[in-house]
């Protein structure tokens, strides 16, 4: 079993391009400005605009960078969920096209069905949900239930790292997230 104390923030929105790219400049902030028509991302659609799905973009990536080293802890030599976070920036970017972002989301997918530990499947499932986010919205529903199986036995660091997450998503996604099914 890997030691969840060993998870740590790996940088989430301390990037100035990231948090630009995701609509956010300060990292301590959850609000974030309403479109000009003040509208609410529609909880029944999974697409989203692109605009939409690159602001989910940013928080999943922070999420999942937070539980990639339960992932590395049990495979070190591999990179797939770590190449496949950085499709993602790429994307944000505008570097990287859909397609190709959703290559390595399969990839990290693939990655999660190699390894052994829940953990380390869970953040590898979470690096991949992530990243499928530029593809589909919807996805990003699955990063807070992979999240809370990466902490099988441990209640309170699952808790910590759910109200992380809660308390770092963009504000007008809350309930897209965690209300939409």
């Amino acid at each position: 079993m890997i030691a969840v104390a060993d998870i740590h923030s790996l940088g989430s929105f301390a990037d100035p391009s990231r948090q630009k790219a995701a609509g956010r400049e300060d990292p301590a902030s959850n609000v974030v400005p309403l479109f000009a028509d003040g509208a609410l991302p529609d909880i029944e659609d999974l697409r989203l605009s692109e605009d939409d799905r690159r602001e989910l973009v940013g928080w999943t990536i922070a999420c999942a960078e937070r539980l990639l080293p339960l992932f590395q802890a049990e495979r070190p030599d591999d990179d797939r969920p770590h190449q496949a976070l950085a499709a993602a920036e790429a994307f944000l970017r505008g570097e990287l096209d859909i397609d190709a972002v959703r290559e390595k989301a399969f990839a990290c997918h693939e990655a999660a069905r190699q390894a052994q530990d829940p953990s380390a499947v869970a953040a590898a499932r979470v690096c991949g949900q992530a990243v499928a986010v530029a593809h589909l919205a919807g996805h990003s529903r699955q990063v807070p239930r992979h999240t809370a199986r990466a902490f099988p036995g441990d209640r309170s660091r699952r808790d910590e790292e759910l109200a992380w997450q809660r308390m770092n998503i963009p504000a007008r996604f809350d309930a897209y997230v965690y209300d939409g099914d």
